[in-house]
């Protein structure tokens, strides 16, 4: 297993290893253990499978307040992704700036984010599988987010605003400018 650190403090790239033969493949992709020697300590309480249709879904940018405040440990099972989060932390030097990195069936790898962080993803292909750990439960009343395609967010989506597909919900979080951060 691989973890890699990004310009973002606690955001963590991870690759597990894979050994395969004519039969297919065998992957660890969670050890606690491993991950624990790297600060990601948490007692996982929920799995969550999201299927996508089309290329070009958003979901997101979104976040659970504190005292709901969530991590989650992203992977691509099926198609790819463009995932994102964005620096939500009070005080962080990195305050609004954002990591993305492309997820897939094909290049393994997982994204690790904690709490005090938006996140969002576009699907890059048709029928995407997206497979994800949360490290609290969701709460309706600390739910938040923002635009997903804010300027002031500076996010340079694999994607145009009219490609894009989202829900109600996604279309109508503020912007960055009007956003005051719960963390």
């Amino acid at each position: 297993m691989q973890v890699e650190e990004t310009e973002i403090a606690g955001l963590l790239i991870i690759t597990p290893g894979k050994v395969g033969d004519d039969r297919g493949f065998f992957s660890e992709t969670f050890n606690g253990g491993r991950l624990s020697a790297h600060g990601v300590t948490h007692d996982w309480v929920q799995d969550n499978h999201v299927w996508s249709r089309a290329r070009g879904v958003v979901r997101g940018l979104h976040f659970q307040a504190p005292p709901f405040a969530q991590a989650k440990l992203i992977r691509v099972t099926r198609g790819a992704i463009y995932d994102v989060a964005v620096d939500l932390r009070a005080g962080s030097p990195t305050y609004g700036r954002h990591v993305g990195v492309e997820l897939s069936a094909e290049n393994w790898k997982q994204f690790y984010i904690p709490a005090g962080f938006a996140h969002g993803y576009c699907t890059l292909s048709e029928g995407v599988e997206t497979l994800y750990k949360v490290s609290g439960a969701w709460n309706k009343g600390s739910e938040g987010g923002l635009r997903w395609d804010d300027r002031d967010l500076r996010i340079d989506w694999p994607l145009s605003g009219t490609e894009a597909l989202l829900n109600d919900r996604d279309k109508t979080w503020p912007p960055f400018a009007a956003f005051a951060t719960p963390f």
